[in-house]
């Protein structure tokens, strides 16, 4: 089981679940609250040899095949590029199509995979505890791959299991929701987050700044954290990027910057309306702000999340971007 799995909250979940009875689950929540980790739990548990009403063994040969990404009664649909982020192999086919520069990596799940897991549900189980498949995100599906996995929803094989994780549940359809057994994943509170983050190395100051940069979600704080986020830093940022200091975005990609700067506009709009404030302590924001202009800098921000990955000039991007954070945080002031 994964460090962020083993989580209280993330084990009374697996707990909860593996007591259900059903074929297909579906796991949906914000990001960043494990809807991986425990799809990932629920599957081990499912195909442990020795399982326990907390979830696997860890010392079978069962979870050892997943721990190395080789279990042959375990299907993963995810998009190439996360399954290559992740660790898990490609198909010989998609991997040699990639290598010999046919294509890019898929940011979709693709139909090819969809057929593949379709057919491998249909296939006698090599090690005798039935088979799973694990689809994340699920919002990743297209219409044509969700169809193509919709049929055997219906008319499931016998000793087949489906868990379907998702950050936007919202986006699938109708009739692949209504096929699964629903589970909204829990949002841990600030203190048990604390001490969860505590108990793995960060001080009272980083913990609770990452979590507050994170919005709240513990895991997504961890990897700030292991991403070597500055707490201070952190703390720094609004009143520097309303001075327009390009430089506390020393060596961060283009997405982590549109993010960061959403999250302070998030918090600035907040302010000016009264409520309170989610990534930032409200004493860290700049006086100034307009709404009209606030707004407007959302909007843009919007728009250019649409192509944060795939900028044409990266350093032009950055200019522009802190350029437009520094008009929209120095409006009205």
């Amino acid at each position: 089981m994964s460090d962020s799995a083993a989580a209280p909250w993330m084990l009374a979940q697996c707990k909860a679940l593996l007591a259900q009875r059903g074929h297909a689950w579906l796991l949906a929540g914000p990001s960043g609250l494990g809807q991986y980790d425990l799809a990932l739990a629920l599957v081990r548990a499912w195909l442990c040899e020795q399982p326990t009403a907390l979830g696997a063994c860890g010392q079978c040969g069962s979870c050892h095949a997943i721990d190395v990404h080789t279990h042959a009664d375990l299907c993963v649909l995810m998009p190439e590029t996360v399954m290559i982020d992740l660790g898990w192999p490609l198909s010989e086919a998609a991997q040699s199509d990639i290598d010999d520069k046919k294509r890019k990596a898929s940011k979709e799940i693709r139909v090819e995979a969809m057929r593949e897991a379709v057919e491998f549900s249909q296939r006698t189980s090599a090690r005798g505890r039935g088979k799973a498949v694990l689809v994340f995100p699920a919002e990743r599906m297209n219409l044509v791959t969700a169809n193509a996995l919709l049929k055997t929803l219906e008319e499931p094989p016998g000793d087949v299991r489906f868990v379907l994780a998702s950050d936007a549940a919202y986006q699938l359809l109708p009739t692949i929701r209504s096929r699964c057994l629903a589970h909204t994943m829990t949002w841990p509170s600030p203190d048990a987050s604390l001490a969860w983050l505590s108990e793995r190395g960060l001080n009272a100051q980083q913990a609770r700044v990452m979590l507050q940069a994170a919005g709240c979600r513990p895991q997504d704080a961890l990897q700030l954290f292991l991403a070597k986020a500055d707490a201070q830093a952190w703390v720094l940022l609004p009143k520097a990027i309303a001075s327009g200091d390009l430089g506390v975005f020393k060596d961060w990609s283009a997405p982590q910057v549109v993010n960061a700067l959403q999250k302070l506009c998030h918090d600035m709009l907040a302010l000016k309306v009264g409520a309170d404030t989610r990534f930032f302590d409200a004493a860290a924001l700049p006086a100034g702000g307009s709404i009209a202009c606030l707004t407007e800098w959302a909007n843009d921000l919007a728009a250019s999340k649409r192509t944060a990955e795939h900028p044409f000039n990266v350093g032009l991007m950055m200019e522009a971007l802190v350029s437009q954070a520094q008009n929209a945080l120095n409006s009205g002031h």
